[in-house]
């Protein structure tokens, strides 16, 4: 007679995370991450192995798929709720953000900015033809965004820097996940897609990073990650209007001078 699922012998499988590119699974202390295209997990292999700070251990990876070990302690917080995290925690994540953007750059092309302009005006001209919010405000929006397009000097970026993606013990950074799009880049964009949402948390961020971060650069990019994520989340079944999350992002916008 089989074993009822949980008894000894077998483990729960747990869905963390699944959309058309990719899904990841969770069974006991290892993630197992299947995505369409190869070139991700390898770009997250090589990053990890290059990153100056805490990053979860590669168990195996065999194409399409990347097993790495859980990391411990909790996210920094979530999307749309407070943070519960310490303003020490904010701080040594800033800590470790500023470790990383000093690091050497990665040896692999970051994204050009004529590029990023360029998804820029497509995403804004979706999102007026579907009319997913008021025209005002995408349009506002776009013209904070644009003082994210200056010339930087590239640094070595996460890419994806959510406030998921950074665990914490305490007020000690345990680990950082998820680094696919990791590569030389903003390094204010970083600084942005980890405080989304949570703006009265970076000057805790801040105190830990130290000098040379751009405020109005980091404004720029809440407006800009906001405006071309919004799209992708609708399509792929997540909610970019739920509160505090992209779309409240950008209403928020509307309320200062």
């Amino acid at each position: 007679m089989a074993e009822p699922a949980g008894t000894s012998g077998t483990q729960d499988v747990e869905v963390v995370v699944a959309h058309r590119q990719r899904v990841t699974l969770r069974v006991g202390d290892v993630f197992l991450k299947i995505d369409g295209d190869p070139s991700h997990a390898d770009i997250e292999v090589r990053a990890m192995a290059l990153a100056p700070i805490p990053t979860p251990a590669v168990r195996w990876h065999e194409p399409p798929v990347l097993a790495i070990a859980a990391v411990p302690g909790t996210a920094l917080g979530l999307l749309g709720e407070p943070s519960a995290a310490s303003p020490t925690a904010w701080a040594a994540t800033g800590a470790a953000v500023r470790r990383l953007h000093d690091a050497p750059l990665p040896p692999w092309p970051g994204r050009r900015l004529d590029d990023v302009a360029a998804e820029l005006d497509r995403e804004c001209a979706w999102l007026l033809a579907n009319a997913v919010l008021p025209a005002e405000v995408i349009r506002r929006n776009r013209e904070i965004a644009g003082a994210a397009l200056r010339p930087r000097k590239p640094v070595f970026v996460h890419g994806d820097l959510q406030i998921t993606h950074v665990f914490v013990d305490g007020d000690e950074v345990t680990g950082v996940i998820d680094w696919s799009e990791a590569a030389p880049g903003d390094a204010m964009a970083d600084l942005a897609t980890l405080t989304l949402g949570h703006e009265e948390r970076l000057d805790d961020l801040l105190a830990g990073y130290g000098a040379g971060a751009d405020r109005e650069a980091i404004r720029a990019w809440w407006s800009l990650r906001s405006l071309v994520a919004s799209r992708w989340l609708i399509e792929h079944g997540f909610d970019p209007d739920a509160p505090g999350c992209e779309f409240d992002v950008l209403r928020a916008r509307m309320r200062e001078p």
